[in-house]
């Protein structure tokens, strides 16, 4: 499978490929000729008008048999939005593209640049040269939604004219479609009823512990119905499902970016409970339902075949702020300088440059699903400080996933020889801390040190 950067492709095999784009997210397509227009409204596929010749869009996948699209049409350009109206893409996960071939078989992935403002980006196109068919990694944002985008492709959208596109094609009486930039909403940020006790239940143990309640989180509650039925399907408990998601996966995928989640796998309880009781029988899984920090749950359970066991998945989460991210980069600065402190060394004071590099590469571990400290492109901790703009003679970097505080991070790298070594570096002045999650490992840690 080929990793590509903006501006990067990749040869297409022949016959039908799929791009899908995992996680809150509307994806939509244009058809067009080589001048980049399209030849009428019928041309622009979004979740409103599902299909085109050659092109069928159903949930989060695009498939294309090149060889029925329109006469005239060299160019497929793929777009993504966010499916919660007026969220900017900054507030989600990095979208991902995988390519497939007619077999399921990887043929390429593209993880964007996290956007800024942008409400619509052009994520990648699918172009004919000669008689084969390419795709090229585009990453271009746009700041006005999909009517900017479909004006500038050419599609007829009027702004006093809420239907778009082949709504009356696709509409019949009383449907009541909506327009490209009204969105749909796949999971919005609401409480979840309480309907068979699990909150209720849930909320008197964490009281007797002195904890705070926890409300029901929709977004949550849909990660943890996805994962539950994973593991019934493969009939085994397990972070990660056999189609390589983790359970911290589906909790982006689903659209809540957090700082902090845990997560109860569990099988055998029949009832809310049961689940409860068995959850609060050993020391870390009773931690987990305590603890202060969360403020979001959210809990499915899936009997499996005809055994009928039930399988169940409980998360617990703290959601991403801004101000909660400043201070989890406060704390872990804080606690690696009261070890430094405690060996008689100087404090390090923060450089935002390698704040900046520290942060996009947690955030590029996360989106491009890997831990290392060389990135796929090959980029090392010097060099992605000297694309943030630092000109530090002596870099060095520590990098951790799954702790779930600062505290535990910390704590991990000094209890390793090597990070350790970096976190006492006489030699260091200067610290950068990054921090995201959402990956395979659920969160993932940067320190980046200077001098």
């Amino acid at each position: 499978m080929r990793e590509l950067v903006p501006g990067g492709n990749v040869a297409l095999p022949g016959g039908v490929v799929t791009v899908r784009v995992p996680g809150p997210f509307d994806v939509s397509a244009l058809v067009t000729d080589d001048g980049g227009k399209v030849r009428d409204d019928g041309d622009f596929v979004f979740y409103n008008q599902p299909s085109a010749p050659g092109l069928a869009l159903r949930g989060d996948a695009l498939t294309l048999d090149p060889a029925r699209l329109r006469p005239g049409a060299t160019r497929v350009t793929v777009a993504v939005s966010p499916a919660e109206p007026d969220t900017p893409l900054s507030a989600l996960p990095p979208p991902v593209a995988r390519v497939t071939d007619a077999g399921g078989r990887p043929v390429a992935r593209f993880a964007a640049p996290r956007p800024g403002e942008e409400t619509v980006l052009l994520l990648a196109e699918l172009y004919r040269r000669g008689d084969r068919w390419k795709l090229r990694a585009l990453g271009q944002g746009y700041a006005d939604g999909l009517a900017g985008l479909a004006r500038d492709f050419g599609v007829d959208v009027t702004d006093d004219a809420p239907p778009p596109p082949g709504a009356a094609a696709s509409g019949g009486p009383g449907t009541g479609a909506a327009s490209p930039d009204g969105g749909h909403g796949a999971h919005p940020p609401v409480p979840v009823p309480d309907h068979d006790g699990f909150l209720a239940a849930v909320n008197s143990a964490r009281a007797s512990a002195g904890s705070p309640a926890v409300t029901l989180d929709a977004r949550l509650t849909s990660a943890a119905r996805a994962h539950a039925g994973a593991m019934a399907a493969a009939g085994r408990l397990s972070i990660e499902s056999r189609d390589g998601v983790s359970v911290h996966q589906r909790v982006v995928t689903a659209g809540y970016a957090y700082l902090t989640v845990g997560e109860h796998l569990v099988s055998g309880p029949r009832s809310p409970a049961d689940f409860v009781a068995y959850c609060l029988r050993t020391d870390r899984a009773r931690r987990t339902l305590h603890d202060p920090a969360y403020l979001h749950a959210g809990v499915a359970h899936v009997a499996q075949g005809p055994s009928g066991d039930m399988f169940w998945t409980a998360l617990w989460a703290v959601p991403l702020t801004p101000d909660g991210l400043r201070r989890t980069v406060t704390d872990v600065v804080g606690l690696t300088n009261r070890e430094r402190a405690a060996a008689g060394l100087p404090p390090l004071a923060v450089d935002p440059l390698l704040t900046a590099a520290a942060q996009a590469h947690s955030a590029d571990m996360v989106a491009r699903d890997f831990y290392s400290h060389t990135s796929p492109d090959g980029a090392r901790p010097w060099d992605r400080a000297a694309t943030a703009g630092s000109s530090r003679r002596t870099v060095g970097e520590n990098i951790a996933c799954g702790q779930r505080s600062p505290a535990e991070v910390v704590r991990g790298w000094m209890n390793s020889p090597g990070h350790r070594a970096n976190i006492l570096g006489p030699g260091f002045t200067h610290i950068g801390v990054g921090f995201a999650g959402g990956g395979r490992s659920g969160t993932y840690w940067t320190q980046l040190f200077g001098a």
